[in-house]
């Protein structure tokens, strides 16, 4: 069996840990023979950080699914957005003042000063009326090992840099779906989401579906042989195409709707109880 798990919302707590009885579950679920690999929007580094701290070792398919790599590393798949297609929306976000732009990379997650400091002054403005926002923004800083540039444009235009995922940040919903309007109306672009207050952007051959396929396809695992665990709308491919569906308790509506298993919340070891109940009916 080929299971699959989302991190952020799903394996993480709200700290970005893997607490000590999902780790244990995960091994034991190795132990067993079953394949458990990470299905994210997250690069492979920031994936990995938590991983080595729990002590596992397993496949990760990165940045929803644009990089797919094995344990040791090993890419067996991946699928870069065009930089010709995507540049002049780009050029758009960069003069938006409220919306904060990540440029994922095969090395590195990139943010322009500029749009750095806007959104500390921002935080700081609001830190008295609105907490939450102060929350929020520090959040997304801790997202990511964000490497900072003067110029962001020197990133999208170098010929070097292949660009995998983007992903915008605001408080502004409105402006948020503004800006995931003008992405998906680009051709070879998808556009999800991982939270209420972000956006992410992909090549349309770049869903965490696809990657699932990938991963079945390489251990020789039948697609209804596999196991999605999700929260999110980035979640969704996965679970159209995954055999068994486990939804967190936190997850959004529209997976709980499709979903074959609701299980705790990712602050409740979720993705522990739902495979102990799994391998338990395995035995």
């Amino acid at each position: 069996m080929l299971i699959a798990l989302d991190m952020d919302g799903t394996l993480l707590n709200r700290e970005g840990k893997i607490s000590e009885r999902n780790r244990a579950a995960i091994t034991a679920a190795q132990a067993q023979g079953h394949i458990v690999a990470v299905v994210t929007g997250r690069a492979r580094k920031d994936a990995l950080a938590p991983l080595r701290e729990a002590g596992i070792i397993c496949p990760i398919a990165s940045l929803n699914g644009a990089v797919v790599s094995l344990e040791d590393g090993t890419v067996i798949s991946e699928a870069p957005l065009e930089r010709e297609i995507v540049r002049p929306t780009l050029e758009w976000v960069r003069e938006q003042s409220d919306l904060y732009c990540e440029t994922y990379t095969g090395d590195a997650v990139y943010v322009g000063l500029h749009n750095r400091a806007q959104w500390e002054a921002l935080a700081s403005g609001m830190a008295d009326a609105a907490p939450e926002v102060k929350w929020l923004v520090n959040k997304q800083f801790q997202q990511a090992r964000v490497m900072y540039v003067d110029d962001i444009r020197t990133v999208w235009d170098d010929p070097q840099t292949v660009m995998y995922k983007l992903l915008i940040f605001a408080l502004d919903r409105e402006r948020l779906r503004d800006a995931a309007s003008r992405f998906a109306a680009l051709r070879s672009v998808t556009v999800t989401s991982s939270h209420p207050h972000n956006i992410e952007m992909n090549n349309e051959r770049a869903t965490k579906g696809e990657a699932l396929k990938q991963l079945a396809a390489h251990y020789g695992i039948d697609v209804r042989d596999t196991v999605a665990f999700g929260d999110s709308h980035n979640d969704l491919s996965m679970f159209k195409v995954a055999g068994y569906r486990v939804a967190m308790d936190n997850a959004e509506p529209e997976l709980k709707a499709i979903c074959d298993m609701v299980t705790s919340s990712h602050e409740e070891d979720g993705v522990a109880a739902g495979l102990e109940r799994l391998l338990a009916k395995r035995v």
